[in-house]
């Protein structure tokens, strides 16, 4: 596995997030600065806060690639495409942790909520038949057999995929996203 992965399962996810997000900010003014130093004396030589060899790898580099940035554009673009990616994760977690999701009862089982493992599972009172497994498979849940359930990380598109199934919809027999709503809601107003 990838170690720069944060996984939302990982208890201090956001705490890693917006550690990585604060670095990755730093990069882009230093990244921006050092271009403009570069800009307005035409050298890199006595730019502040680069060290000698880090000054010397972007002079290599731009003789390398025979340009006048020591940045070029793409990589302030990529970088800031990657703060952008960051905080738009650390909104889904925070929204994730703040609004909570509920599980419901359905002809044939149940759905449950698992927090800790940050899974939404399924539990089927009997062996689903194979149009229902393959239903499963196709929205992204996986037979947990250690634990005898059909799971998938517990997210917005996890409710949305269980849209897809209707044999596991509420017994209000609405959209298990327009169930979480209302839960909610519900759960906001008392």
């Amino acid at each position: 596995m990838n170690k720069n992965v944060i996984s939302a399962d990982d208890p201090q996810a956001l705490e890693k997030l917006q550690a990585r997000l604060e670095k990755l900010e730093a990069k882009q003014k230093e990244m921006r600065a050092v271009n403009a130093y570069y800009r307005k004396h035409k050298t890199l030589d006595g730019c502040p806060g680069l060290p000698p060899t880090g000054i010397e790898r972007l002079k290599a580099k731009m003789s390398q690639y025979r340009t006048d940035k020591p940045y070029l554009s793409y990589e302030l673009s990529s970088n800031n495409a990657e703060i952008r990616r960051n905080k738009d994760r650390i909104a889904q977690l925070t929204r994730q942790t703040e609004q909570g999701y509920f599980g419901w009862t359905f002809s044939g089982g149940e759905v449950q909520i698992d927090k800790e493992a940050n899974r939404l599972q399924i539990i089927f009172d009997a062996r689903p038949d194979k149009e229902l497994t393959l239903a499963l498979k196709h929205n992204g849940f996986h037979w947990a057999p250690s634990i005898g359930v059909w799971q998938r990380q517990l997210n917005d598109n996890a409710v949305w995929a269980a849209d897809g199934i209707k044999d596991i919809w509420p017994d209000t027999r609405e959209k298990p996203s327009d169930f979480q709503r209302r839960a909610r809601e519900e759960a906001a107003a008392g």
